[in-house]
């Protein structure tokens, strides 16, 4: 297994040449790039990129000098936006993310499953998280429609192409647990998979081990982030996990975003290696930061030296198994 990183949040205020820098200091084997969409394009410009072997060759050769290789391009929007502008706009920026990662040799795409309004008549996305009174269930059913047709058709264009997509799963969109995940996949195609970041199904009460092996039981892993998440039980034992405060008011928060090894200790983590081990995953874990209590730079660090120290990176040696 390798480290990589999503270079967005922690380095983006850093060109691209010093955050290679960096990231070649902390022993890093792979950068996960935004490309667009929400996460933003702080290191690579797209349009530029696109179909031009001079730009492609060039940063090849930047991430040869610093021994690092781009394990997936992050495109995080919402490509079933009600907006017909929006819709278009995100629509266009995936399919073009799409064909840059495989002019790159890149096999995979990050994104959202995105979501759409309740009904055709609405201007705004609507997340149904649950079933009644019955109007929720019927604008339930009409956003699956939705996301089965565009998700289907995207499917194909990205198999064109020879690229996975990954959907991580999040609050405010279609697709936000294992089993809403699994259900797309079986719906649309076998490039659709999942990013799984435990951070957003932890303060859920998903189990994540147990959701690794769900989703490998279908063979839905394309993909993995390693962000954390805390729980802060003296608030969410009164208000419950639904919690949409800012993220700036920390101390009254249910749950935070937190640098790996600062919502849940190191056992945790190498159970998650250990478990993606277990099902085959044997691919790039990519640090997603997030932390509003810790500075970029130093919660990456703190990240870092956790994972590594956790990661298993040689094969397994069943010779001493007894006979």
């Amino acid at each position: 297994m390798q480290l990589g990183v999503l270079t967005a949040q922690p380095l983006g205020h850093m060109d691209r040449s010093d955050a290679f820098d960096f990231l070649e200091t902390l022993g890093v084997d792979a950068v996960e790039l935004g490309a667009g969409g929400l996460i933003g394009s702080d290191h690579i410009d797209r349009g530029h990129l696109l179909d031009d072997d001079d730009a492609q060759a060039a940063l090849q050769a930047e991430l040869d000098e610093h021994d690092l290789e781009i394990c997936g391009l992050a495109v995080h929007d919402n490509p079933l936006h009600p907006d017909e502008e929006r819709q278009r706009r995100v629509d266009e920026e995936t399919r073009e993310t799409i064909r840059l990662a495989s002019q790159l040799d890149v096999d995979r795409i990050i994104t959202f499953s995105g979501l759409p309004a309740g009904s055709p008549d609405d201007s705004t996305p609507n997340w149904v998280t649950f079933p009644w009174p019955q109007e929720h269930a019927e604008a339930r059913d009409y956003q699956w429609e939705v996301a089965t047709e565009y998700w289907s058709d995207l499917g194909a264009f990205a198999d064109d192409h020879g690229v996975d997509i990954a959907i991580e799963m999040h609050p405010n969109m279609m697709v936000y647990d294992p089993v809403g995940m699994v259900k797309l996949r079986e719906r649309t195609h076998e490039r659709v998979g999942a990013n799984l970041d435990p951070s957003h199904l932890w303060w859920q009460g998903i189990d994540i081990p147990k959701a690794i092996r769900y989703l490998a039981d279908h063979d839905a892993i394309h993909y993995v982030h390693a962000k954390d998440v805390r729980v802060y039980d003296s608030n969410a034992e009164i208000e419950g996990v639904l919690d949409n405060k800012d993220f700036d008011r920390e101390e009254e928060r249910a749950w935070m975003f937190r640098s790996v090894g600062y919502g849940h200790d190191e056992d945790a983590w190498r159970d998650i290696i250990s478990t993606l081990r277990l099902v085959g995953y044997d691919d790039v874990l990519s640090i997603e930061w997030e932390d509003g209590l810790a500075e970029p730079t130093e919660g990456l660090e703190k990240a870092v030296t956790m994972l590594q120290d956790g990661l298993l990176r040689k094969e397994a040696d069943v010779d001493w198994v007894p006979e």
